[in-house]
């Protein structure tokens, strides 16, 4: 099983919003990172495990993880999009953001970061921010089971270098009711994804879900490329994975659909920007869902859920 960890510290002390007149953009330190290769204990198995851990101070704040397979290097392998995936709030502390995302191309060996959060100065909106990290100085070696591991090169003195990644304020997302074409395609698009909501039957004993009773996923997804565009999605598709969704929103131009694969946990969502005479906008974003499941008093029947979570699309 592959593994990569980052920690990262943010550079100022917790608060509940951050500025978004800010032009100095935000920056947080990484204290480790590790890639672990596939994991020989279990034969067959070709998923890589990418786990983040995100830190105000010493205590982890946000911890992250995603999983694919091992030849994906990050990208999926129908749209060739970065998969992202949610960082999950530790409860350690308050944290300055919503939602926090990470991705990773490990063809280049690049950490891209994204996060949602609440304008303190501009009361009622949300800020984006991105960032990368190259991840360009590697010691990589085995284990002794024989798994391949790389972990960022010491310092001279032995120490752990110090890494920092900075993310950037993305511009003021354009209105749905009056924005053109061109302004949207010149904007980062990405959703928030909120009210996951899956359920299927597990019987004792069992890894996979009884046949048939999987209801796959439903949720409404918040655009941050267009203000004002919000989705509700519902499966259209027969209770057998992978699943096809459609996603219904107000502004009559916006349109969307998802795919989620419910074995690799994977939800690729496509929406499409309707420009009248000339070619619809579309844009693809996939994301790693790991909502938590739980069964219900003395049933198998699992329901699952997620707290917010942030979906990119293109490398940053």
């Amino acid at each position: 099983m592959r593994y990569l960890a980052v920690v990262l510290s943010a550079a100022a002390g917790v608060q509940a919003a951050r500025q978004c007149s800010t032009t100095t953009g935000y920056t947080h330190r990484v204290l480790d990172a590790r890639y672990d290769g596939p994991d020989v204990d279990k034969p067959g198995s070709d998923l890589a495990t990418i786990s983040v851990s995100l830190s105000s101070s010493t205590t982890p704040l946000y911890e992250c993880v995603a999983q694919w397979p091992e030849s994906w290097k990050g990208f999926h392998n129908v749209t060739e999009k970065l998969i992202w995936s949610d960082c999950i709030w530790t409860g350690a502390g308050s944290g300055a953001d919503k939602s926090v995302a990470f991705a990773v191309d490990w063809n280049k060996k690049v950490v891209y970061l994204a996060h949602v959060f609440a304008c303190s100065d501009r009361e009622g909106t949300d800020g984006l921010a991105t960032g990368t990290l190259p991840l360009s100085e590697l010691d990589c070696d085995y284990t002794e089971e024989g798994s391949a591991y790389c972990i960022p090169k010491a310092t001279s003195s032995g120490a752990r270098p110090d890494l920092r990644i900075s993310t950037v304020l993305a511009p003021t997302a354009p209105d749905a009711n009056t924005a053109s074409c061109s302004e949207i395609s010149e904007q980062y698009q990405s959703w928030t994804l909120e009210n996951w909501h899956r359920q299927f039957v597990l019987t004792p004993g069992s890894f996979e879900p009884k046949a048939g009773t999987d209801t796959g996923p439903s949720f409404t997804l918040k655009s941050l490329g267009v203000n004002g565009v919000t989705f509700t999605c519902a499966p259209t598709s027969a209770p057998v994975g992978p699943f096809q969704g459609e996603c219904k929103s107000d502004v009559t131009k916006a349109a969307a659909t998802f795919t989620f694969d419910p074995k690799l946990n994977i939800l690729t969502v496509k929406q499409k920007w309707d420009c009248g005479d000339s070619a619809a906008l579309e844009t693809v974003g996939v994301g790693y869902m790991q909502g938590t499941c739980d069964r219900g008093f003395n049933s198998d029947v699992f329901t699952c859920s997620s707290e917010p979570v942030l979906i990119g699309t293109e490398a940053l």
